[in-house]
């Protein structure tokens, strides 16, 4: 198509309320933008352009947001990967009972009871992978005798303790015939739970003064006789 007719064709499409990306798609040539608003730059654009137009911004200001999300959630996902390749290493670390033992009083001091009551160790949490870990390594560090723990469920006023205690025993491992009764907390009583995933606070104890001195005793030791 000669240039004065490309230019008919350019202006025809333009009164007709095209963008200049959809002239140049209409008419499968790649004019530059600058080269089209010369040519079209006495159009009066019908009363709609600017509607749509607007349609168009909002549209493609969406269309970018969703790449970006995709792009930062496969940025991340390689990220993450990197995090667990560079220290996969430390789970056979943990095989050392020594090194597993450390991992435990470090977790211990920062969520578990500081007074020994009735001689026993009392951690609690609302997240089951920090009651499976907790447990996992007091299992591991120790020769435990599992009729010693003891479960307690603590949650809302509106909350299914039976099937709370259900869940948190699978978690423990611990039989529902050692969890004390739930510990409902009557400041909630009227007030529903917004977060529906909440499983409450899952309290375990385990009845043994020794092991609780130990574990209170190592982060001291470390940090007096470490480096």
């Amino acid at each position: 198509m000669d240039k004065k007719k490309l230019k008919k064709e350019a202006t025809k499409l333009r009164k007709q309320g095209k963008t200049y990306a959809e002239i140049q798609d209409a008419l499968k040539t790649s004019i530059p933008k600058s080269t089209l608003s010369n040519w079209c730059r006495d159009i009066k654009l019908p009363k709609e352009y600017q509607d749509r137009i607007q349609r168009i911004v909002v549209g493609n200001a969406q269309r970018g947001r969703e790449i970006a999300l995709i792009v930062n959630r496969i940025k991340r996902k390689k990220y993450l990967k990197s995090v667990t390749d560079r220290n996969k290493h430390l789970a056979s670390a943990l095989e050392n009972k020594d090194t597993a033992k450390i991992a435990l009083a470090m977790l211990y001091l920062g969520e578990g009871g500081k007074r020994l009551k009735t001689g026993a160790l009392m951690f609690g949490n609302s997240d089951p992978f920090i009651i499976s870990l907790f447990l996992h390594l007091l299992r591991h560090c120790y020769d435990i005798d599992e009729t010693k723990f003891r479960g307690t469920l603590q949650c809302r006023a509106d909350q299914n303790t039976k099937k709370l205690e259900k869940f948190w025993s699978r978690i423990s491992e611990i039989p529902l015939s050692r969890f004390y009764k739930p510990n409902i907390d009557s400041r909630t009583k009227g007030k529903p739970t917004k977060k529906l995933d909440y499983k409450g606070v899952c309290r375990i104890n385990y009845f043994s003064a020794d092991i609780f001195i130990e574990l209170m005793k190592i982060p001291k030791i470390i940090y007096s006789e470490g480096p």
